[in-house]
C-alpha cells in the first residue's frame, strides 16, 4: 500500500525496526524474508505491513534508525568531560568495535548489491560524520599538544575516512582472514601512532596498557 497509508511511527514500530536490525544484522539481509522477520518478532507480516511498504522499505528505514542510534552513541561520548583527543578516539573505536562485531559477514555485500539506494545514502551520512568528528578530534589533539603540530587535517581525516571504508571491501580485507573487530582496533593504532606527538605516544601506550594490555 502507498506510504501515505502507513501507521504512524508509536512505541510497536520503535520495538519493529530495533529488532528488525538486530535479525539482518545476525543473519544478513538477503537470506532475510519479511515472513522470518515478522516469525522472529512475533507478529503478522499484516502488522509489519502496516509500516512499511516491502523488504526495501524497510531495510532503509531500519538503516536510517541504525544510523541515527550510531551517532546519539558517538554524540554520547565526544559530550564526556575529563578525556583528551585520545581518550575521545578510544572510547569512540570502542562503540564501533563492538557495534561491528557480531555482524554478518554478508551485510555490507548485500546492502550494496540488493539495497544501492539505502547504501549510499548510509554511506554518504556515515562519511560526512566521520570525517566531521576525525577533523574535530584531530584539531583538538594538536592543540592539547598529543598531536603532531604540522598535521594537515583535512588529509588526515580523508585517508582515515579511507581506511575505514576499506574494512568493508571484501575482496581486499576478506571477512574469513580478518576479524572485522581486530582489524578495527588496528586502525585505530595504526592511526594514533601516526599522528601524535612523544607526549601522545606516551598517553596512547599507558591507555592501551591499562585497558587491554597493549590490546
Amino acid at each position: 500500500h502507498p506510504a501515505s497509508a502507513l501507521a504512524p511511527v508509536d512505541d510497536r514500530w520503535e520495538r519493529i525496526v530495533d529488532g528488525a536490525c538486530r535479525i539482518f544484522w545476525k543473519l544478513g539481509i538477503k537470506s532475510v524474508t519479511m515472513d522470518d522477520v515478522a516469525t522472529r518478532l512475533g507478529i503478522s507480516k499484516k502488522t509489519l505491513y502496516q509500516y512499511v511498504t516491502c523488504k526495501d522499505d524497510l531495510v532503509g528505514r531500519v538503516l536510517k534508525h541504525q544510523e541515527q542510534s550510531y551517532q546519539c552513541d558517538i554524540e554520547a561520548v565526544r559530550s564526556v568531560e575529563k578525556q583528551n583527543a585520545i581518550d575521545e578516539l578510544y572510547a569512540i573505536t570502542t562503540k564501533v568495535a563492538a557495534h561491528l562485531k557480531d555482524m554478518h559477514p554478508s551485510v555490507h555485500f548485500d546492502l550494496e548489491k540488493y539495497h544501492p539506494e539505502a547504501f549510499r545514502t548510509l554511506v554518504t551520512k556515515r562519511r560526512t560524520a566521520i570525517f566531521r568528528n576525525m577533523s574535530d578530534n584531530l584539531e583538538r589533539g594538536i592543540r592539547e599538544g598529543l598531536y603532531r603540530e604540522d598535521l594537515n587535517v583535512p588529509m588526515i581525516a580523508t585517508i582515515y575516512l579511507a581506511r575505514f571504508d576499506l574494512m568493508f571491501e571484501g575482496k581486499l580485507v576478506p571477512p574469513a582472514t580478518f576479524n572485522v573487530e581486530d582489524l578495527h582496533w588496528e586502525i585505530f593504532r595504526y592511526h594514533v601512532r601516526g599522528i601524535a606527538s612523544r607526549k601522545g605516544l606516551d598517553h596512547l601506550e599507558k591507555k592501551m596498557n591499562k585497558e587491554h594490555g597493549t590490546r
